[in-house]
C-alpha cells in the first residue's frame, strides 16, 4: 500500500442517508481505493500470490456488456483473494489491435483527403501513436466506473517497449528453433484492409448467392461441377473425383477442356472428394481455396492466381480488370452463351466469411506469408491439460480444447499493415535472410531492407501472462506472479487467444504453463437468449444501466447469471431488481444502525442467545461455507443466488423482523441481539463485497468504523451450528407463512389486526409469541372472543376471530363463483382430453396446453375449497 493507505480513516458515523444514491458514492469511493493503493501488488511480499491477467481490450474499444460481465467475475475473484490474505495481482493493459486501430486512423486521414501512403510508413505510425495518446483507451475510465480493482501502476500496452522486446525475443527464439518459416500458402485475405487476417477475425453469415452447375469437356469427356464462385474457374488447374467413383474412373488421368480459357486440365482422383455430394466432382483452384490448395499439393498441380490484392481479375482475357463480383456475373453469362450452364439456383443461401472489421467478403488467396510451425507447440499445450498441469473449467469444455489443439494447422502470423510489431527479419541484396534479436544490430549496407509485414496481434497477446511481468528479464514480479492462478475468459476465444498463450507460455517458460486453471464463461445475450447486436436493435450500453441503476446493480445481475460455460441472458428488469436488492441492503443496515447493532467486542456466549440469534449465526456459517465452495468452483450464479436469498429472505425479512420485538422489549436479550445483528451484517457485507463493492463499502465502514472492506479479513466458517435452533425457527416460519397466506386468502389487509388464540402450550414456539403476534398483526383474545377459523400448522393451533373483520357471506359468494368457474374449466378440459378423435388430430403443443389447463383447474379447485372450508359459517 502507498503512504496514503496508512492514514487514519475519518471518524465513523452511524448515520446513513435515507436513500442510497450510487452516483454520489461510486466515483469518489473508487478514487479513494486507488489513492490508498489497495489494488497494487508487491512482488517482495511474503504473502502467497494470486494472479489474473485482464484479457486485454482493444485500444480502440469501449466497455460493452461482454467486458462488464467478464470484468465483474474477475474482480469478484481478486477482491475475495485479497481479503483472504493473498498478494493479489489483477494485471491490466490494452492490446494495440493492429487492423482495428489502423482502420480508425485511416478513416481520420480520409476526412483530410489523405491516405497512409501520403504520409509514408514512419509518419503514419507516428500519427497512430498520437491518436492512441489522445483518443485511445477510453475503456480504462469505463473500467473504473465498473469498479475494476486492477493494479493501475502496472498497466501495459502490447506495443510498449518492454512487450516489444518480448515479441522480438520469442520471434528470434522460434526462428532459430526452426519453428517460424516463410512460405506461400492460402490465407484469409481482406480486399478492403489489404491484409491477411486470422480465423477469429472472420465472421461467417448466411448470404444470398448463386449456385451454378458448369459442364467441363464434351461428349464422353464431359463432367459437371457446381460452384458459388464462378469467377474462380479462370484459375482451375484440375477437376477432382473420388478414386472409387465408378462414374468417372474412365476420366481419371485424362485431360478435359476448361471453358472460356482455351486450357486443358487433368481429372485427378482424391479421397477428399465426397462422391455423395452434388455430382461427385469438384473444380480445383489451388490459388483461391484452402482445400483445393491441399489437393494441388498432393497432385503437384500449378496454382494460378487470377486476382490482385483488391480482388480485381488479373487473368488474361475479356474479364481482366473486373471486380470479382462483376466478373462472376459476366462469366456466368459467357458460359450460358456457350451452353455450359447445366443448372442455376438463385438465391442460394450459404455461409460466407466476412472481415470482422470492415464486413468485406473474405477472399481465400495464395500468398507468401510468415508462419509458426505449431505441431510441437500444440502437442505441449494439449499434454499440459491431459497431464493435469492445467485444468479447464467446466471440464466438459476439455473436449473442444483437444479437438482444436490436436488438429491445429500452422499459424499465419504476418499481416500487411504498418501498425504493429514489425517482423524482425532483414533481406539482403543476394537473397540473404537474417532474423535479428533485441540485443543484435540489424545488417546494414546497400540493398538490405527489413520485412514490411507486421505480426498478427494474437502473437503479442499470446505472451501476455509473462511479458506483462517483465519477461525476457528474470524480474521479481515474474518470479512471484507467474504462472497465473487462473484465466477467466469466454469460451469463444478458447481456440485462439487461450491456445496461443498455452503454446507460448510452455515454450518460453521451460514447460511451465501460463495458468493453473482456465475458467470459461459464456456470452451475454438479451433476455430472450438472442445474440446482442446493433443490427438486431438489442445491443445495450452498460454505462446507460450503470447511470440509471448503479454499477453494483449491473454487476450483481451479471454475476447472478454466470453459470460456467453457459451463455448469460440479461434484461433491464433484472438490473432493476438488483438495484432493489442494493436498496434492501441499505435500508436493513440503516435500521440496524438506528437500533444499536454493533460489532464491538466478542460475540456473547451462545447460552445467552435466543433461539433466533443462534439460528441466524448457524445459517450464517453454513452460507460462508457454501459461498467459499462456490467460489472455488467458479459457480458465480450459485454463490450470488445463495447470498441474495440469505441476505434478503433470512437476514432482512426474518431475522431483522423477529428481532424487532426483542429490541422494543430492551434488556439483556436486546443487547445480545444487537451484537448478533452487527456480526451478521458485518459478515454478510464482506461476503457480498466482491460482487457489489460500492454499497457494501459504504455500509461496512459505517457499521464497523473500519478503514475499508477491500482490505478487511474474509469471513471463515467458525463451525458453529445449531440444528435445534434451525428446526425451531423453520417451524416458526411455517406458522407465520401459513397464517399470512390464510389472511391474504380471506382478503384481510396487511395491517388489519384480528383477535387470535395461539395454542403454544408445550410448544418450543412459546417464547416467540410476541414476535408471532407482531408479525401476523394478531391481537390478544378478548372476553367476547369467538374462534371462527382454526388453522393447525406445524403442531400449533391458531384460532382466529374473523367476525367483523370480513363479510363472510360476501366472501363465500365470491369463492363459490370462482369455484364454479374452475369446475367448468376442468370439465371442458377433461372432455377434450377424453375425445379420441380430437387427440388424434390435435398437435402435441395444443394437447399439452389443455393438459396444463386441466392441472391448473384442479389446483384452483383444491385451493378454493380449502378457503371455503376455513371460513366461519355465515
Amino acid at each position: 500500500m502507498t503512504d496514503n493507505a496508512q492514514q487514519q480513516p475519518p471518524a465513523p458515523t452511524t448515520e446513513l442517508p435515507t436513500q442510497y444514491a450510487p452516483a454520489d458514492v461510486e466515483g469518489p469511493l473508487y478514487e479513494r481505493w486507488v489513492e490508498r493503493g489497495y489494488f497494487e501488488a508487491d512482488a517482495a511480499s511474503d504473502k502467497p500470490p494470486y494472479t489474473i491477467v485482464i484479457p486485454p481490450p482493444n485500444v480502440t474499444g469501449s466497455l460493452h456488456l461482454g467486458h462488464a460481465f467478464e470484468h465483474t467475475l474477475i474482480d469478484a475473484l481478486t477482491r475475495r483473494k485479497r481479503m483472504q490474505g493473498y498478494e493479489t495481482l489483477w494485471q491490466p493493459g490494452m492490446d494495440h489491435a493492429g487492423i482495428a486501430t489502423q482502420n480508425v486512423v485511416e478513416r481520420e486521414l480520409a476526412k483530410e483527403g489523405k491516405s497512409r501512403h501520403d504520409l509514408g510508413r514512419e509518419a503514419f505510425v507516428e500519427r497512430v501513436w498520437q491518436w492512441k495518446g489522445e483518443s485511445g483507451g477510453q475503456i480504462s475510465g469505463q473500467m473504473r466506473r465498473l469498479g475494476d480493482g486492477v493494479a493501475w501502476s502496472r498497466e501495459r500496452f502490447t506495443m510498449d517497449e518492454g512487450l516489444s522486446q518480448a515479441v522480438q525475443t520469442i520471434f528470434k527464439k522460434l526462428y532459430d528453433d526452426e519453428l517460424i518459416y516463410r512460405a506461400e500458402r492460402i490465407i484469409n485475405w481482406c480486399p478492403r484492409c489489404l491484409t491477411a487476417i486470422s480465423d477469429i477475425e472472420v465472421e461467417y453469415q448466411d448470404d444470398d448467392g448463386e449456385l451454378v452447375s458448369i459442364k467441363y469437356g464434351d461428349g464422353d469427356d464431359a463432367i459437371v461441377v457446381a460452384t458459388t464462385r464462378a469467377e474462380t474457374m479462370l484459375g482451375d488447374t484440375a477437376v477432382a473425383v473420388h478414386p472409387e467413383d465408378e462414374r468417372y474412373k474412365h476420366l481419371v488421368g485424362r485431360e478435359i477442356e476448361l471453358p472460356l480459357t482455351g486450357r486443358r486440365i487433368p481429372v485427378v482422383a482424391d479421397e477428399h472428394v465426397d462422391p455423395e455430394f452434388g455430382t461427385g466432382a469438384v473444380k480445383v483452384t489451388p490459388a483461391h481455396d484452402p482445400n483445393d490448395f491441399e489437393i494441388g499439393q498432393r497432385h503437384d498441380l500449378p496454382a494460378i492466381a487470377i486476382m490482385d490484392e483488391h480482388a480485381v481479375i488479373t487473368a488474361h482475357g475479356p474479364f481482366q480488370g473486373l471486380d470479382r463480383l462483376e466478373a462472376r456475373s459476366a462469366i456466368v453469362a459467357a458460359l450460358r452463351a456457350e451452353g455450359r450452364i447445366v443448372a442455376e439456383k438463385r438465391p442460394y443461401v450459404h455461409s460466407v466469411g466476412h472481415c470482422s472489421r470492415c464486413k468485406t467478403t473474405i477472399e481465400p488467396r495464395l500468398s507468401m506469408q510468415w508462419w509458426v510451425k505449431v505441431g510441437p507447440l500444440a502437442k505441449a499445450a494439449g499434454d499440459a491439460v491431459r497431464e493435469g498441469k492445467v485444468k479447464i473449467h467446466p471440464q466438459e469444455m476439455e473436449k473442444r480444447y483437444f479437438d482444436w489443439v490436436d488438429n491445429l494447422h500452422d499459424w499465419c502470423i504476418s499481416r500487411q499493415l504498418w501498425w504493429g510489431h514489425r517482423i524482425p527479419v532483414w533481406y539482403g541484396p543476394d537473397g540473404e535472410v537474417v532474423c535479428v534479436g533485441p540485443d543484435e544490430q540489424p545488417p546494414a549496407g546497400e540493398g538490405w531492407h527489413q520485412e514490411t509485414d507486421v505480426l498478427d496481434t494474437w502473437f503479442s497477446s499470446g505472451l501476455w501472462p509473462f511479458s506483462t511481468l517483465g519477461w525476457p528479464e528474470q524480474t521479481e514480479s515474474l518470479a512471484k506472479f507467474y504462472p497465473n492462478s487462473v484465466l477467466v475468459t469466454g469460451y469463444d476465444i478458447l481456440f485462439f487467444w487461450v491456445a496461443r498463450m498455452m503454446m507460448f507460455g510452455l515454450y518460453a517458460m521451460d514447460g511451465t504453463p501460463p495458468f493453473h486453471t482456465i475458467a470459461l464463461h459464456g456470452m451475454v445475450r438479451d433476455q430472450f437468449g438472442k445474440k446482442m447486436s446493433k443490427s438486431f436493435g438489442n445491443a445495450v450500453n452498460p454505462l446507460d444501466w450503470m447511470d440509471k441503476y448503479g454499477s453494483d446493480a449491473l454487476r450483481f445481475t451479471l454475476a447472478r447469471g454466470a453459470n460456467p460455460g453457459v451463455d448469460v441472458p440479461i434484461g433491464e428488469d433484472w438490473v432493476q431488481g438488483s438495484r432493489n436488492f442494493a436498496n434492501k441492503i441499505w435500508n436493513a443496515t440503516r435500521f440496524a444502525l438506528m437500533n444499536g447493532a454493533t460489532v464491538d467486542g466478542p460475540l456473547p456466549d451462545a447460552s445467552t442467545m435466543s433461539p433466533t440469534d443462534r439460528w441466524i449465526l448457524s445459517r450464517l456459517n453454513s452460507v460462508v461455507a457454501e459461498v467459499d465452495a462456490y467460489y472455488d468452483d467458479y459457480q458465480f450464479a450459485k454463490l450470488s443466488d445463495t447470498l441474495f436469498h440469505f441476505a434478503w429472505d433470512e437476514v432482512f425479512d426474518w431475522y431483522v423482523e423477529l428481532s424487532k420485538t426483542t429490541f422494543m422489549a430492551g434488556g439483556e436479550a436486546a443487547e445480545v441481539s444487537k451484537r448478533v445483528l452487527g456480526e451478521v451484517l458485518d459478515v454478510t457485507l464482506k461476503l457480498l463485497h466482491p460482487v457489489v463493492p460500492f454499497v457494501t463499502e459504504t455500509l461496512w465502514t459505517t457499521l464497523t468504523g473500519g478503514e475499508s472492506v477491500v482490505i478487511a479479513e474474509w469471513p471463515t466458517d467458525s463451525g458453529f451450528r445449531d440444528a435445534g435452533a434451525e428446526r425451531e425457527i423453520e417451524t416458526l416460519q411455517q406458522v407465520i407463512t401459513e397464517v399470512r397466506r390464510f389472511r391474504a386468502d380471506q382478503g384481510l389487509q396487511p395491517g388489519q389486526r384480528v383477535p387470535a388464540r395461539l395454542g403454544l402450550d408445550g410448544s418450543p414456539l412459546g417464547a416467540h409469541e410476541a414476535a408471532i403476534r407482531q408479525l401476523l398483526r394478531l391481537q390478544p383474545e378478548g372476553e367476547d372472543f369467538t374462534a371462527t377459523a382454526t388453522l393447525p400448522v406445524a403442531g400449533v393451533e391458531v384460532a382466529l376471530d374473523l367476525s367483523g373483520a370480513i363479510d363472510v357471506a360476501a366472501e363465500r359468494k365470491r369463492l363459490a363463483k370462482d369455484l364454479a368457474a374452475a369446475e367448468k374449466e376442468k370439465a371442458q378440459a377433461t372432455a377434450k382430453l377424453g375425445n379420441e378423435a380430437f387427440l388424434a388430430k390435435a398437435p402435441d403443443n395444443v394437447v399439452d396446453k389443455i393438459r396444463g389447463r386441466l392441472a391448473k383447474a384442479e389446483e384452483d379447485i383444491t385451493r378454493i375449497q380449502a378457503q371455503l372450508d376455513r371460513l366461519p359459517q355465515a
